[in-house]
């Protein structure tokens, strides 16, 4: 047998193998997520923000349903303290939040795995103008589906309003712009 024809057949036996999802070389295109209820709880846009306490790196506990209120919105932001997560969180700081004096902006650690380590991170890059939280076992990050760069806006009645990775900051410069 030769290699091309082997090779066809290693590809065929493989697509066999899909177990029911050959289809899925000739999507529908039909939108498959599930629709979300406004003001239901959960972490997708328009829903009800899932409440959490964390504590900051000076071990202060942070419940979020009380700071909501408090301020025009909050923005949460899980950082890594990687160069990328340096240049999202600096933009930030330059070109965002002077424009934003009544929102809250606060860093989440998910990484660093201590308040002790978080706060060595928070000092090393520069960050003590930020309230930085700590999640310690990556239960928010888990609770909110987030990963680095994930910026999340809850209005300060606790509705999200922007759940995704950030990318220039120009959705999160329209997304608070757009709060009342």
């Amino acid at each position: 047998m030769s290699i091309s024809k082997l090779m066809l057949l290693i590809a065929l036996l493989s697509l066999t193998g899909c177990g029911g999802e050959l289809d899925d070389l000739s999507p529908s295109g039909e939108n498959m997520t599930v629709p979300v209820v406004p003001g239901s709880s959960g972490v997708q846009v328009s829903q009800q923000a899932i409440d959490f306490v964390l504590n900051d790196t000076l071990n202060v506990p942070l419940t979020l349903s009380a700071e909501y209120p408090a301020a025009d919105a909050l923005v949460l932001y899980f950082t890594m303290w990687c160069p990328v997560c340096d240049s999202h969180m600096g933009y930030m700081r330059q070109y965002i939040r002077p424009n934003f004096p009544n929102v809250s902006f606060y860093m989440i650690d998910y990484v660093s795995g201590s308040v002790t380590a978080s706060r060595q991170a928070q000092l090393s890059n520069g960050y003590t103008d930020f309230s930085v939280m700590v999640d310690e076992y990556q239960q928010i990050q888990d609770l909110y589906n987030a990963t680095m760069g994930t910026t999340i806006v809850i209005d300060s009645t606790g509705i999200v309003r922007m759940n995704e990775d950030f990318k220039d900051g120009v959705k999160l410069y329209e997304t608070l712009s757009l709060l009342p």
